[in-house]
């Protein structure tokens, strides 16, 4: 039995709702389960220094966590003077991502930055901002084209991410911080709406896996990116 008494294959509930920001071109606030996340999608009109004058454009993300996201205060980067290594290796993770469902000569010369803010931490926290972070993609990228800035789509691709390990010997779908914390084996896992795989992060803590287990897992991650791509689907279009 899992901590939270779900299925071993079920997720937490996901909601995503839109427009949560007046200022953002595109925002959203993602839930999933006690995990939420405020994703802000800001547009300029300028690229990055080394993509000058080279006709594509530019995703990129930042993260962060509120003081107050976890059970006890966190200290603020800001008062730190300088990012975590943990914060600089998500943020990358996220600006991958995006990226990789992104055409980016149809987008043009112009940069779009995604931030991650999240706002109450219960695991799965980078997984939520990829997620959400490309649906707050989706609506900035939506009022280029309503505008006329750009012709075609260059969002090629649904991009989500999920959790999911082996804690008591059982693999799980969407783990929570109880399950994290004591799973002997975690996985991040990000993946295209066609399936198609972007990045896998498995290590073992305190167990080692096999590839039948690892396969395992990622047959639960495709089922969870599915019903993550569908809460996409529904949020952008409803």
């Amino acid at each position: 039995m899992r901590p939270s008494g779900r299925e071993l294959n079920e997720m937490r509930p996901v909601s995503i709702e839109v427009g949560v920001t007046k200022h953002a071109e595109g925002s959203c606030l993602i839930k999933m389960g006690d995990t939420h996340v405020l994703c802000t999608a800001s547009l300029e009109e300028r690229v990055p220094p080394f993509l000058k004058n080279k006709g594509l454009g530019w995703v990129t993300a930042e993260y962060g966590m509120l003081p107050r996201s976890t059970s006890s205060r966190m200290r603020r980067e800001s008062t730190a003077g300088k990012q975590g290594g943990r914060t600089v290796e998500i943020q990358r993770l996220i600006g991958r991502s995006l990226r990789a469902g992104v055409d980016r000569v149809a987008m043009g010369e112009r940069q779009i930055t995604v931030d991650c803010d999240v706002i109450q931490a219960d695991g799965g926290t980078r997984c939520a901002s990829i997620t959400g972070g490309w649906v707050a993609l989706r609506l900035a990228v939506n009022k280029l084209m309503k505008a006329g800035d750009i012709i075609s789509d260059p969002l090629i691709d649904h991009v989500a991410a999920i959790s999911c390990g082996i804690y008591a010997g059982q693999p799980l779908l969407d783990l929570d911080y109880p399950e994290d914390s004591e799973a002997g084996v975690d996985g991040n896992f990000v993946m295209t709406g066609r399936g198609r795989m972007i990045e896998t992060q498995m290590s073992a803590e305190g167990a080692t896996y096999s590839r039948t287990e690892m396969e395992n897992l990622l047959d639960l991650a495709e089922k969870g990116v599915s019903e993550l791509v569908a809460a996409q689907k529904s949020a952008v279009e409803g």
